[in-house]
This record gives structure tokens, C-alpha cells and sequence, in this order.
């Protein structure tokens, strides 16, 4: 997934004969606006790997690094590189019995319990 780039129309001057009505844009505006959208993107998305890390299945820490080293951060895209990531993802149980928290469906679980915060520190910033 690319990243977002704001553009801003050329402007337009409107005229009725009597009056007439120019509107033009910030030239500053479309890059400020890109620079804030990936900004703020960057950080769901390292949020969300933060908040999932304490939900993935935990036996030897690979799977948990496979969603650090297959995300590029503010991509929009967080992935699990890890060959069984699917299969944990998908085919296990929601928790285990060394961790209640850790389990399949993590993201899900995540975002239940951690959108709202992920969201308000975005807009925050």
C-alpha cells in the first residue's frame, strides 16, 4: 500500500457578470495534510503492533517479531511474515493456558479492547 499524497485543485473563479469570486487553495495545504495523514498512520500502526504483541501466541517470541519485521511502519498494512502465522491466526484457540490474554484472532481482540485509545492518541496528535 502507497502512501497517501493530498493534492489541492487548481482553484476556480466564479462570476455571475455583476460579481466576481475566486477561490484559490493554501499552496501549503496538500503537503501539510500528507505530512499529518502518514504521520498519524505511523503511529496506528506501531500502536497496533505494540498492543497486539501481548496478544500473539507466545512459545519462542517468533511470531510476535514476524509482525515487526513484516510491517513497514505507516504502510497501513501490519503483517505476520511468519509461515504458521494463518494457521495461529485462524485455526487455534482464543487463549492459552500459559496466558489467557495470548491467543488467535489477536488483532481482533485487539481492536476490541484498544481502538478507542488508538484512535483518541491519533487525533491527538
Amino acid at each position: 500500500m502507497a502512501k497517501i499524497t493530498v493534492s489541492t485543485p487548481r482553484g476556480t473563479i466564479v462570476s455571475d457578470g455583476k460579481n466576481k469570486c475566486e477561490l484559490t487553495w493554501n499552496p501549503s495545504f496538500g503537503s501539510q495534510k500528507t505530512q499529518d495523514f502518514n504521520r498519524r498512520q505511523a503511529y496506528i500502526d506501531s500502536e497496533v503492533l505494540r498492543y497486539c504483541s501481548a496478544m500473539v501466541p507466545l512459545r519462542t517470541g517468533m511470531l510476535e517479531a514476524s509482525g515487526r519485521l513484516g510491517t513497514v511502519i505507516g504502510s497501513g498494512e501490519v503483517q505476520y511474515i511468519a509461515p504458521y502465522s494463518a494457521p495461529q491466526y485462524y485455526n487455534t484457540a482464543d487463549t492459552r493456558p500459559y496466558d489467557g490474554s495470548r491467543g488467535a484472532h489477536w488483532f481482533e481482540r485487539m481492536k476490541a479492547a484498544h481502538k478507542d485509545q488508538i484512535l483518541k492518541g491519533a487525533q491527538n496528535m
